[in-house]
C-alpha cells in the first residue's frame, strides 16, 4: 500500500491533536493506493497460500459492526440469525479486500504493529455513511465540542474529495485486547474506519482515540512517522 500525500490531510490531523480539560484526542486521516509495493507483494503471497484452496473472490464472514451494536444490541442478533435454509446471515468481504485493509493497518501503524495475522472476524462493514458520521460525531463532539464542530465540515468534504464517499464500502476494525493498537491505559475510545474506493483502487484510513488527561504525559507519538514523512 502507497501513502498518497495530501496537503489537506496533513492540515485536518494538525487540527485533529486536541487536548482539552480531562483528555487529549489524537486523530489522523491518510489516503493509500491499493497497488502492491513490494512488502505487500511478499504478504499477500503467504496471505493467499494459507487460505487451503480459497481464491482471491472468496467471501469471509465478518462481525456485526461495533457502531450499530452499541445503539441497537438487537440489531446483532437479527444480523447473526438463521435463515429458513438454516444459513447464518452476516456481511462478508472477499479475501482480496481483506488482505487491503490488513495491508492498510500494517502501513499505518508501522513499524511498532504488525497485523499480518489479523482475521475477517476483527472487521465489520458498517451499514451506512449516515451511521459512521453520527458515530464520529458522537465521539468527537462530546469530548472536543466548538473545536471539531468548525473542523467538521472541512474533514467530511476533503475525505469526499479524496475518495468519493458515495462509491465506497465502509469498514472498521475492532481488534482483541492484545492486538489493538490502542490497548494501552487510559484510552477513552477509539476508532478505525476504512473507506474502500474498488473503483479507485484507494482506501482512505480515518483513526482516533481518546486518551485520558492522568496517561497523557505517557502517551507516545504514534503520529510522528506521518509528521516526518511531510
Amino acid at each position: 500500500m502507497k501513502l498518497l500525500e495530501s496537503s489537506r490531510f496533513e492540515a485536518i490531523n494538525n487540527a485533529l491533536s486536541i487536548k482539552t480539560g480531562d483528555s487529549t484526542i489524537l486523530g489522523r486521516i491518510e489516503s493509500y493506493s491499493c497497488k502492491m509495493v513490494a512488502a505487500d507483494k511478499a504478504l499477500y503471497k503467504r496471505f493467499t497460500s494459507e487460505t487451503h484452496g480459497y481464491g482471491p473472490h472468496d467471501l469471509q464472514a465478518l462481525s456485526p459492526p461495533q457502531t450499530v451494536m452499541d445503539l441497537s444490541p438487537s440489531f446483532g442478533s437479527n444480523r447473526g440469525s438463521q435463515s429458513d435454509e438454516g444459513v447464518i446471515l452476516c456481511d462478508t468481504i472477499s479475501r482480496k479486500t481483506l488482505f487491503y485493509l490488513i495491508a492498510t493497518l500494517n502501513a499505518a501503524f508501522e513499524p511498532d504493529y504488525d497485523f499480518s495475522d489479523a482475521k475477517s472476524h476483527e472487521f465489520s462493514k458498517e451499514p451506512s455513511l449516515t451511521w459512521v458520521m453520527n458515530n464520529v460525531h458522537s465521539n468527537l463532539s462530546a469530548l472536543a465540542g466548538e473545536q471539531y464542530q468548525g473542523l467538521r465540515q472541512a474533514l467530511w468534504s476533503a475525505v469526499d474529495d479524496e475518495i468519493n464517499l458515495n462509491e465506497c464500502d465502509i469498514y472498521s476494525y475492532n481488534a482483541d485486547l492484545s492486538s489493538d493498537p490502542y490497548g494501552e491505559p487510559g484510552c477513552l475510545w477509539s476508532f478505525n474506519y476504512f473507506f474502500y474506493n474498488k473503483k479507485l483502487k484507494r482506501i482512505v484510513f480515518f483513526t482516533c482515540r481518546a486518551i485520558n488527561a492522568l496517561y497523557d504525559s505517557n502517551i507516545s507519538s504514534d503520529f510522528s512517522k506521518e509528521e516526518d514523512s511531510y
